[in-house]
């Protein structure tokens, strides 16, 4: 018989909320001495989850304990950093509260990525996890603030149905809001009064590893949409997320100078694994991608330090991992790990601070720390079925069936790795078409 924290975890189809979307029901289904609440917030101009730990942090912390309990944790370590001034207040206060004696605040340093998991390990616990290892390897779960809050929402029967996230840039009114999954992204850019310039792109996500919509009027907010930023086509942050691959190709095999910046700089690389993004970009220019070291890029997470901030050639160490590791995970190739990391003596020094990377990414003007707006919500919704890390869900309802806002409209495969999905509003069923269900109010 299954654990019944579990359970309603899984019934209630919560996912990591971090970016990554990984079905927590998995991660819950462990043993471990604490668990972490990433409320890192790491990103720049990113601010749902500090709004989350200000505003709803008895309603997070019941899902935090429900964690700990179904994982049998001694401990459970609330993870912020001290800018976010109220949100550290009100998270002191509630450890404060809590007579279990099992609770801690912990005040993280303003860097980037400090919300990266196995960075968060190790600032926290001094943990360092395996290389492509999980945090549960050292006798840790990480999950994100939204997803704790929804965890408790499951612990009441009450499945994942909206989304904190944050509007920023070139629009008239930045704010944290809170809407339905399957929302589409013009009506919320609609509803913080639309673009203040003609020409834009809407990177999903934070500037550093979010990725930049294709096509905005098909776009719709998903379960691990954290924000929307709206930027001019030419921004740098913009720029470098669309550049053809085959352009990266011939910029690294012409202009990379082996300065090993990257590799200095490299989150990864300062926890001691080997990843060293300087290497591989030799390896990528003369396409020795059957070597040993091509397989280092298995152990990179795209953060983004590489190609945003230390590079001084304008070169994308980042993308250049990405497609070293693609080609190898689609052939195959693991990753085996030898001896145990040892981190850098020079870590603490060569952690980026979130300041610098604001200024070199040029997106100071919005860095305005938004605050929550309320909720909106959508005359119409179109749900994905994939939202997740795993299989689609698959569809259980028909076109022109009525639904609820929380009914099931999408269960996980049989014997596969998947998130249930449900209905965001209650409306009808207007269309079942290529993975997406369309619900009208």
């Amino acid at each position: 018989m299954g654990n019944p924290i579990v359970d309603k975890i899984r019934q209630a189809g919560v996912v990591g909320a971090g970016g990554a979307g990984l079905p927590t029901h998995v991660k819950a289904d462990a043993k471990v001495d604490t668990v972490l609440v990433n409320g890192a917030s790491c990103e720049p101009l990113l601010n749902s989850d500090p709004h989350i730990m200000e505003q709803e942090i008895d309603t997070m912390i019941r899902g935090l304990k429900a964690v700990m309990e179904c994982t049998e944790a001694k401990k459970g370590i609330i993870c912020l950093k001290g800018k976010h001034a109220k949100a550290m207040k009100a998270v002191r206060e509630a450890v404060a509260r809590d007579a279990s004696g099992t609770l801690e605040a912990f005040e993280l340093k303003d860097f980037y990525p400090a919300g990266d998991e196995q960075v968060l390990v190790y600032e926290v616990l001094g943990r360092i996890v395996p290389e492509r290892g999980l945090p549960l390897h050292v006798g840790a779960v990480v999950s994100n603030s939204e997803t704790f809050f929804n965890v408790a929402n499951a612990m009441d029967g009450k499945p994942v149905t909206h989304r904190y996230l944050t509007v920023a840039g070139k629009i008239r009114q930045p704010m944290v809001v809170k809407a339905p999954i399957g929302t589409p992204v013009t009506d919320i850019l609609a509803f913080a009064g639309g673009p203040t310039i003609s020409e834009f792109r809407v990177v999903d996500g934070g500037p550093m590893m979010g990725k930049v919509l294709p096509d905005v009027n098909k776009a719709v907010v998903t379960k691990t949409t954290s924000g929307l930023l709206v930027l001019p086509p030419d921004h740098n942050v913009v720029a470098r997320k669309v550049m053809d691959p085959a352009r990266v190709r011939q910029i690294t095999n012409s202009i990379c100078c082996q300065c090993s910046r990257c590799t200095d700089l490299c989150p990864r690389n300062l926890i001691g694994h080997k990843l060293h993004p300087n290497k591989l970009m030799r390896v990528f220019a003369n396409q020795e991608l059957e070597s040993e070291q091509a397989k280092e890029a298995l152990l990179c997470s795209e953060c983004g330090i590489c190609e945003k901030f230390a590079c001084p050639m304008g070169v994308s160490p980042r993308e250049v991992n990405a497609q070293i590791k693609r080609i190898l995970m689609q052939n195959g190739v693991k990753w085996v790990a030898t001896g145990t990391p040892e981190a850098s003596a020079f870590r603490e020094e060569r952690r980026v601070p979130t300041s610098r990377l604001i200024q070199r990414l040029d997106i100071v003007e919005f860095d305005t720390h938004p605050s929550y707006v309320g909720e909106f919500t959508p005359g119409t919704v179109r749900i994905p079925l994939r939202q997740h890390i795993g299989a689609p869900a698959q569809c259980v309802v028909s076109a022109g069936q009525r639904v609820q806002c929380g009914d099931l409209i999408g269960e996980i495969p049989d014997k596969a790795m998947g998130a249930r999905v449900h209905a965001s509003i209650s409306g009808v069923v207007e269309s079942v078409d290529n993975g997406i269900i369309t619900i009208k109010a």
